[in-house]
C-alpha cells in the first residue's frame, strides 16, 4: 500500500473538480446502483496517470457539453476493497491502473485501459472521453 503522504495529493487533483471517492467495497456498490451515467477514474501514481490520464479527464470534463451525471474516483493501491469492488464490475477486462470507466445504468459501455493511456496525450484521452460522453451521457 503506497503512503497517504504521496497518494493524497494525486487524489486531490480529481477531488477538487468535485470526483466523489470510492474509498470502500459498499460506496462501489452504492454508486454502480445509481441511474444515469458514472465515470470512474481508477488513479494510480505512475507517470502516466499524473501527466495523461487525469488531466485528459478533467480536460474532458470541463470540456464536453454532455457530462457524466456522476464523477467517481478511487486509487490503486491504496483504497484497496474499493479497487477490487470496482474491478469486479470492470470483467472481462484484466486490472489496468490507471483506467477510466463510463457506467451507463450500472452497465459498462465505456473503458480505456492503461495501454490505451500510455504515450497519449491528454488531449487524445479527453477527445476519447468526450466522444464517450456524447455517446451516453
Amino acid at each position: 500500500m503506497y503512503p497517504a503522504e504521496i497518494v493524497l495529493p494525486m487524489k486531490e487533483e480529481l477531488t477538487e473538480e468535485g470526483f466523489v471517492e470510492m474509498l470502500s467495497a459498499d460506496e462501489v456498490d452504492k454508486q454502480m446502483s445509481q441511474q444515469g451515467s458514472t465515470l470512474v477514474v481508477i488513479n494510480s501514481v505512475c507517470g502516466c496517470s499524473a501527466g495523461t490520464a487525469r488531466p485528459g479527464v478533467l480536460m474532458a470534463v470541463h470540456n464536453s457539453a454532455k457530462k457524466p451525471d456522476h464523477l467517481t474516483t478511487t486509487f490503486a493501491g491504496f483504497d484497496l476493497d474499493a479497487v477490487k469492488k470496482i474491478r469486479e464490475h470492470l470483467l472481462p477486462y484484466p486490472p489496468s491502473s490507471p483506467s477510466i470507466a463510463l457506467f451507463k445504468d450500472g452497465q459498462l459501455v465505456h473503458f480505456i485501459e492503461r495501454h490505451q493511456i500510455e504515450g497519449r496525450s491528454a488531449q487524445m484521452i479527453a477527445h476519447n472521453l468526450i466522444a464517450a460522453f456524447e455517446q451516453y451521457c
